[in-house]
């Protein structure tokens, strides 16, 4: 069995703890400090790029060209304008007497016929691109307060009209 040595003197462990406190404090801050150099140099040369060093800060907006002027027309007279009449109610007729009821107003009809539909709970005026003038003056000729582009028709079914007054219940 070994057998434990007396130290002459006692061993100053407090001082000894607060000198590799001190050390591994300072390997902390020198790693901390090392990775963020490390970590900034990407963005420096990002920097670098898009800067020349000592040039004033520029701002750089990207050039969005203005929207085509679209130059407005005037209203086209009722004569000027065909109306297809869509009975979407399912009532026999409605189509034809509506049809000769803004006839009656100066429109011209441009067909008065059956909807693929018979359950529109709403009348609605449809119109095709550059006659929204139009058919708000319609809207407002018949008492209809939905309009809105014609969806889901094709150009043919149009019979060459721009509007197109739906009849619903």
């Amino acid at each position: 069995m070994d057998h434990a040595q007396q130290l002459p003197r006692a061993f100053p462990w407090r001082t000894a703890t607060l000198v590799a406190g001190g050390i591994a404090m300072l390997e902390l801050v020198a790693l901390i400090v090392g990775g963020t150099l490390l970590l900034a140099k990407p963005f420096q040369q990002a920097a670098a790029k898009t800067k020349p060093a000592g040039a004033p800060a520029v701002r750089r907006v990207a050039h969005v060209p203005a929207p085509p002027k679209v130059k407005p027309h005037p209203l086209r007279p009722r004569s000027r304008v065909a109306v297809l009449v869509l009975n979407g109610n399912g009532v026999q007729g409605a189509a034809s007497s509506e049809a000769a009821h803004l006839q009656g107003l100066g429109y011209r009809i441009g067909g008065a016929q059956n909807a693929a539909r018979h359950d529109y709970a709403r009348s609605m005026v449809m119109y095709a691109p550059g006659w929204r003038k139009e058919a708000r003056r319609l809207a407002r000729d018949t008492g209809i307060r939905m309009v809105s582009p014609v969806d889901g028709m094709r150009r043919s079914a149009l019979k060459a009209s721009p509007l197109v007054l739906l009849l619903g219940s």
